[in-house]
């Protein structure tokens, strides 16, 4: 059993121990007046008394059933402080009269009504001053202070009629019952400051785990912070080592093909110079391979231009290139990338192929980088003769959008494809291609 149904049970018990006292005494008062009018000593009654009393059988029944109207005000379950107050108001306007009704004999049904009031005041200041107005009731609702306002019967009148002996048991029972009444009140206010004191607890520790959770989250932003400045001097690095890979790879491929042709140019023309007056035909020779070795050289450099090409497109079809950079970016920045095709992308020539590739990939660097999002959906379509490359993220977007480097790169790339770009950054950042098919027309066409 919790403390709350506790002192949800020791309510009960009190409620059921006032309805017996009161009960007791209103009895001990109809049988002292019914036996007063059956000894023929009324009269005596009244005039001790003073004051017409109730008949012997109505005093028992009004008491209880202004009782049970104030435990109806108790079983009331107001929460508006106007419905506590006009509930709080009823039980002590009825406990009063309980206590009128009984000639200000019994006060501990004010102990009732302030056990009832203190489960309806969550704030300690206003509890206490409720607590302080109803302790004020109960230390003045006593026969010695009432009876100069009220014109009551005290209890001691009617249980003169009884002998010194039996009147002195009557009265301590009516004291033990008291007692009894004070005791499980203040059990009651025991448990009632244990639950709010578990509660209070419980309140703290979920402020602490809240806490904590806080910790733990601003932990979590200065490690996903960090993480973002580490994939940034990562990407940075690794342009720059890509870079010095292409820069030492170009250095290559002319070192090793236009260096070799115009050497063979130089070489031919020279000895042309010495063959001229001497040997006509052997310079026409001589030309004719100068030509050769010229053409050749004309045919390396378009193979190594062509080696621009990423090395994703060297190694796979354009589609597999594409998942396989979505794969890397979302093992190497730990975001969630949805892709989806509707189209086939096996009918490209390869400089549209390396456009939408860098397209992709750039959108992808740039959610990263710059938008720090955490999803990002890529869409291809064709709309009869466009090809449309969505990529929208979930990130921080941008309302004043600057062209860098990449979206500057971007839209050249489209312009060689008679292409255009939009961009969008309200809600996240939305990057749209729209590139024109070229349907069927040769590599060769476009050297």
């Amino acid at each position: 059993m919790s403390e709350k149904q506790s002192y949800d049970y020791v309510l009960i018990v009190m409620k059921n121990l006032n309805l017996i006292i009161v009960l007791y005494i209103a009895g001990l008062m109809a049988v002292s007046l019914g036996g007063y009018i059956r000894d023929g000593s009324a009269m005596e009654f009244m005039a001790a008394a003073r004051n017409i009393p109730y008949a012997p059988w109505k005093i028992p029944v009004i008491v209880c059933g202004l009782y049970c109207v104030c435990l109806i005000f108790m079983n009331i379950q107001a929460e508006k402080a106007v419905g506590i107050f006009l509930k709080i108001s009823g039980e002590i306007i009825f406990g009063f009269l309980v206590s009128y009704i009984l000639g200000f004999s019994y006060m501990g049904i004010i102990l009732l009504i302030l056990a009832d009031t203190m489960r309806y005041f969550p704030s300690a200041r206003l509890k206490f001053s409720i607590a302080i107005i109803i302790c004020l009731i109960y230390l003045l609702i006593n026969y010695e202070f009432m009876s100069a306002y009220f014109d009551v019967v005290p209890l001691e009148t009617y249980l003169d009629y009884y002998y010194s002996d039996a009147r002195s048991y009557m009265v301590g029972l009516q004291n033990a019952l008291s007692s009894l009444n004070t005791f499980v009140f203040l059990l009651y206010m025991i448990f009632l400051l244990r639950v709010q004191l578990d509660e209070k607890e419980r309140i703290l520790s979920l402020n602490r785990q809240l806490n904590e959770a806080n910790t733990r989250l601003n932990e979590a932003n200065t490690e996903l912070h960090r993480a973002n400045v580490q994939l940034e001097e990562y990407a940075r690095e690794e342009e720059q080592m890509a870079a010095t890979r292409e820069r030492n790879r170009l250095a290559r491929e002319i070192h090793d093909t236009l260096g070799h042709t115009l050497t063979g140019i130089i070489t031919g023309t020279e000895a042309c110079i010495a063959l001229l007056d001497v040997a006509p035909e052997a310079v026409k020779q001589q030309l004719k391979a100068i030509t050769e070795v010229a053409r050749q050289g004309i045919t390396d450099v378009r193979r190594s231009v062509k080696a621009l090409r990423p090395d994703a497109l060297e190694k796979y079809d354009l589609e597999k290139a594409i998942l396989k950079t979505v794969e890397e970016m979302q093992n190497a920045a730990n975001v969630a990338i949805e892709y989806r095709c509707s189209t086939p992308l096996n009918c490209f020539n390869n400089d549209e192929e390396e456009i939408i590739y860098r397209i992709v990939q750039e959108s992808i660097t740039n959610s990263i980088r710059h938008g720090e999002a955490s999803r990002i959906r890529i869409d291809i379509s064709r709309d009869y003769g466009l090809l449309i490359v969505r990529i929208q993220d979930n990130g921080k977007g941008c309302t004043d959008i600057k062209k860098g480097f990449g979206l500057h790169h971007m839209e050249e790339r489209l312009n060689l494809l008679q292409g255009k770009l939009a961009y969008n950054g309200e809600k996240g950042f939305i990057v749209e291609a729209r590139i024109p098919i070229r349907w069927g027309e040769t590599e060769e066409e476009n050297d």
